[in-house]
C-alpha cells in the first residue's frame, strides 16, 4: 500500500508541476504549509475513550481542555479547535491498532491539524508515530513511556529510527520513560528488604518492556528473580498460576502491565492463593495508577494485599506551584479529584500552545522544531526541557500504596 501511495503522490506532483499548481496534499513532502489562507489550527488527541481506561482519559481530556480554555482557544492570530478521538473499541475494551492507525491517518490528512496529543499506550504509539512522522505532525504524549520510541539502544535494534521515516523526530512526551521507572521500582523493592521476586508481564510493548527493565535491575542489585513469565490476558483468572508461584516462595510479585491487561485479576488471585499479608506483596507500574485498577480488584482485596504502584511524577495532592493551582482549578471545574495523568494532559496542552506560539506560523515542521527547542519550560510539572530525542528532562518519580480504596503517597523514588 505504501508503494502505491508514493507512486500516486509522485504522479500528482508531476501533474501539478506541469500545470503550475502548488501541491498541498502530499503528506510525505517537506512543503509543510497546509492551508495558507486559514487561521484555524486544530489540536487532536487520541486516547482510549472506551473501556476501563475511560476515567483516566476523561481526566486527561479535561486537562487538555483546561489548557486551551486558559487562552480562550487563541494563539496569536490563530483560532484553535480541539477534537477528542477514541482509539479504543467497545468490543476490545481498550485501544486497538486499527483505531489508533485510523486516528493518525485522519489527523495526517486534515491539513489544519498541527498537534496530536497522544497516544496513551506504548503499543498504540508503534502504529501512529510513523504515520504522523511522514506527515510532519507534532506528537505530544501524556503517557507513553516505552524507551525505544526516543532512546537509541534501549529498544529493538531498529528503534527509534523506524519511527522517523521523514528523517526527523516528531514524537515528544512530558512523562519520564520506563528506563527510569523500571530500575527505580527495583531499587525501591531492594529498600523494602526483598530478596526473591517473581515477575509477570502482559506481553505488550509497555508491560513486557518495563517488566524486563525491572528484572534486569534486580539482577544488578542482588535480588533473585525466580522467573519472568508472560500471562495470557484473555484468561478470566490466574488461580493455577498463583498456586504455582506460591510454591516458589516469592516475597513480591511484579506485574508489568495495566489495569486493562488484568492487573486487578492478578491482585484478586494473589489473595485467593494466600500470596498476601506479610508473606508477599504486589508492585505494578504507572499503567495501574488509576482507580480502574482498584475497582477491578475490589477495594477489599487490598485489606490483605499490599499493592504498590510507581508513577512518573507525583500524585496530584503532592504537586506544588502551578501544579497545585491546576489541581485546585480542576476540583472547582469538575467537582472531582483528578486522576494521576490529568496534569500530564494539561501539560501536553501547554506544550502544544507553546510550540504554536513560538513557531508563529501555521507550518507543521516549524511547530515541530519549536517544540523540540523548548527549554526551561515552567509548567505544572515544574521546570523542565525537551532533550534532542523529545524526552522530558524531568526525573521525578514516586511510589504509592493502595489503601482505603485509593492511592496513598509513600515516597519519592531516586531522590
Amino acid at each position: 500500500m505504501s508503494q502505491l501511495l508514493h507512486r500516486r503522490d509522485a504522479l500528482r506532483g508531476l501533474l501539478a508541476s506541469s500545470l503550475g499548481i502548488p501541491l498541498l496534499g502530499s503528506l510525505g513532502c517537506n512543503n509543510s504549509q497546509p492551508t495558507a489562507s486559514s487561521n484555524t489550527i486544530k489540536i487532536v488527541s487520541s486516547l482510549p475513550r472506551t473501556g476501563s481506561a475511560k476515567a483516566q482519559t476523561d481526566s486527561i481530556v479535561n486537562g487538555i481542555r483546561m489548557a486551551l480554555e486558559e487562552v480562550n482557544f487563541k494563539v496569536g492570530n490563530f483560532t484553535l479547535e480541539y477534537e477528542d478521538l477514541d482509539d479504543a473499541t467497545a468490543a476490545a475494551g481498550q485501544w486497538t491498532p486499527e483505531r489508533e492507525s485510523a486516528n493518525a491517518d485522519k489527523a495526517a490528512k486534515d491539513l489544519d491539524v498541527m498537534v496530536y496529543i497522544g497516544p496513551y499506550n506504548s503499543g498504540a504509539a508503534k502504529n501512529s508515530i510513523p504515520i504522523l512522522n511522514r506527515a510532519n505532525v507534532l506528537m505530544v504524549s501524556p503517557a507513553v513511556t516505552g524507551p525505544g520510541f526516543t532512546k537509541p539502544g534501549l529498544g529493538e535494534a531498529d528503534e527509534p529510527g523506524i519511527y522517523r521515516p521523514s528523517g526527523r523526530a516528531n514524537f515528544t512526551r512530558v512523562v519520564p520513560a520506563d528506563d527510569l521507572q523500571g530500575p527505580l521500582a527495583a531499587d525501591w523493592t531492594k529498600a523494602m528488604g526483598v530478596k526473591k521476586a517473581y515477575v509477570l508481564d502482559d506481553t505488550e510493548v509497555y508491560g513486557k518492556g518495563i517488566a524486563t527493565l525491572f528484572h534486569e535491575r534486580c539482577k544488578e542489585i542482588g535480588i533473585e528473580v525466580i522467573a519472568q513469565e508472560s500471562i495470557d490476558t484473555k484468561q478470566g483468572e490466574f488461580t493455577s498460576l498463583m498456586n504455582k508461584i506460591k510454591n516458589t516462595n516469592p516475597q513480591m510479585i511484579y506485574f508489568g502491565g495495566t489495569s486493562q491487561t488484568k492487573a486487578g485479576q492478578i491482585a484478586k488471585d494473589m489473595v485467593a492463593a494466600g500470596l498476601s499479608g506479610d508473606q508477599c506483596f504486589m508492585m505494578a507500574p504507572d499503567g495501574c495508577y488509576e482507580m480502574a485498577f482498584i475497582q477491578a480488584a475490589g477495594a477489599d482485596v487490598f485489606k490483605s494485599l499490599k499493592a504498590y504502584v510507581t508513577f512518573g511524577g507525583v500524585p496530584p495532592e503532592q504537586l506544588t506551584g502551578k501544579g497545585k493551582s491546576f489541581v485546585e482549578n480542576y476540583l472547582k471545574r469538575y467537582q472531582i479529584k483528578p486522576e494521576g495523568y490529568a496534569v500530564y494532559g494539561y501539560e501536553s496542552g501547554l506544550v502544544a500552545l507553546e510550540a504554536i506560539r513560538k513557531a508563529a506560523k501555521k507550518d507543521r515542521v516549524a511547530i515541530i522544531e519549536a517544540a523540540f527547542a523548548i527549554q526551561d519550560f515552567d509548567g505544572a510539572l515544574g521546570k523542565w526541557s525537551f532533550d534532542k530525542n523529545g524526552d522530558t528532562t524531568s526525573k521525578v518519580m514516586s511510589g504509592s500504596i493502595v489503601e482505603n480504596g485509593d492511592f496513598k503517597f509513600v515516597r519519592l523514588l531516586g531522590a
